[in-house]
């Protein structure tokens, strides 16, 4: 309870989780700031869903619909009613699972029939190209003028720092951040440059090398986007698939926090991106995962992809063997000397599986309920056998499937996580929108 000292009016008084989590106390622009406006949020909504409500009607719509639904809960999330913030994520997040399964597992002439069904488009696709222009400009100077540094930023220029300056990375950062080194080398490592040139200062201050972290990662992403659009259907998709991470209100929430969340999208989007080269692609599931883990369960995927052959070769799985491993030395190199395993194992995964957290249905309600813990388990170990299933079943082979069950894969570990969160949207917010536009063929050019 916070008491007026004059008046002795009562300015806040919270109960339960709002004690321990100030997160769940519905501060105004306590992740992302401005973004949060309407004038921001909802025409960045309609941008996003704009140029595809075209007739006729397709699941296509429905799927944007429930990418945009996440808004809700987001709503309510700052209003401080957790409590319906929560439990609202869970059907988006199972209808995306259940939709991405169906898509990377269509093969053969289901696959070919969708491929000849062009995209209905309200607008041409170079008006979409200009609109990406436009939009970049405007992400980067928000997030320049009126965004904040949470946390998770903040940890990637400590960490960047002590890894400058040869100190121990895990176990000793500073109190304002006590918790701040339970990630990955990789993250801290991509923030040293940003650093080197913006040198931290200390304190917590506005930390402009996680603002210039924050941007790098965004637009990495999104050119991957554009990349990868290019390869599977031409420049088209590329300029469909960056218009669309440039609209999505939830990349724009990552970049205004400045997190490091973009960061694991373009690492697990340049996966993508180098499928075609078996070290390429074992190298970039190696530093995906070396950020916050989760990505490491795309790895038996990704080792098996075959692209078009109908099988894997022996010497494709020991070139990414050799890129997997390779990515992880170096990954840990620049801590040789430093590293204590125990330490690394105590403040990362070890913390990350007993942490608990009122943001996942499982952290909520009662913890101590056995009924609801062995639910979570069970979500847990399916998630595991599906990240190893799906790289034998039958399935698509092009980067249309291995993007659908990639963000399968991450969707479902995202369902049992004890601490979720709206930033986690962006892990596979790009594998999603690959799958649902690299099905189909791209509109006819038309006379703008």
């Amino acid at each position: 309870m916070l008491i007026d000292d004059r008046s002795a009016r009562v300015l806040e008084a919270w109960t339960d989780y709002q004690v321990p989590w100030s997160m769940a106390r519905g501060y105004s622009g306590a992740f992302g700031r401005i973004v949060n406006a309407p004038w921001v949020w909802i025409p960045l909504a309609v941008l996003f869903v704009a140029p595809f409500l075209r007739p006729p009607w397709r699941m296509l719509h429905l799927d944007l619909l429930v990418l945009s639904a996440f808004s809700a809960s987001t709503a309510f999330f700052n209003a401080a009613r957790v409590d319906v913030s929560v439990p609202l994520v869970y059907p988006l997040l199972g209808y995306l699972l259940v939709r991405m399964l169906w898509i990377g597992l269509r093969h053969g002439e289901s696959a070919h029939d969708e491929a000849r069904r062009p995209l209905r488009l309200l607008v041409p696709v170079s008006w979409l190209a200009i609109a990406v222009i436009f939009l970049v400009g405007f992400r980067v100077a928000l997030n320049v003028t009126n965004s904040n540094v949470i946390d998770v930023g903040y940890a990637g220029v400590i960490g960047a720092d002590r890894i400058v300056d040869g100190d121990p990375l895990y176990g000793e950062f500073p109190s304002d951040n006590a918790m701040g080194d339970t990630y990955g080398p990789v993250v801290y490592l991509a923030y040293a440059p940003f650093e080197q040139a913006l040198k931290w200062s200390g304190n917590w201050d506005d930390l402009p090398a996680a603002h210039a972290a924050a941007i790098a990662f965004d637009l990495l992403a999104l050119a991957l986007c554009f990349l990868i659009g290019r390869r599977v259907r031409g420049p088209d998709l590329g300029v469909l698939l960056a218009y669309a991470w440039a609209t999505y209100p939830f990349t724009l929430y990552a970049l205004m926090s400045n997190s490091n969340d973009a960061l694991v999208a373009a690492l697990v989007l340049a996966a993508v991106w180098a499928a075609g080269s078996a070290p390429a692609r074992g190298a970039f599931v190696a530093l995906a995962g070396l950020t916050k883990f989760a990505p490491l369960a795309l790895g038996p995927l990704f080792a098996l992809h075959r692209g078009g052959r109908p099988r894997p070769r022996l010497r494709s799985l020991l070139a990414y063997a050799v890129g997997f491993a390779a990515a992880v030395l170096l990954a840990f190199a620049p801590l040789v000397g430093e590293l204590s395993l125990r330490d690394f194992w105590d403040h990362t995964i070890a913390f990350q599986a007993q942490r608990g957290s009122p943001f996942s249905i499982w952290g909520l309600y009662d913890p101590d309920v056995t009924w609801l813990n062995y639910v979570q388990r069970a979500l847990q170990v399916a998630a595991a056998l599906l990240a190893i299933a799906l790289a034998f079943v039958p399935r698509r082979r092009d980067l249309v499937g291995l993007a659908a069950l990639g963000a399968a894969i991450l969707i479902a570990l995202q369902l049992g996580v004890s601490h979720w969160f709206y930033l986690y949207i962006p892990w596979f917010f790009g594998l999603v929108m690959i799958a649902l536009l690299g099905r189909s063929a791209m509109p006819a050019p038309t006379r703008a």
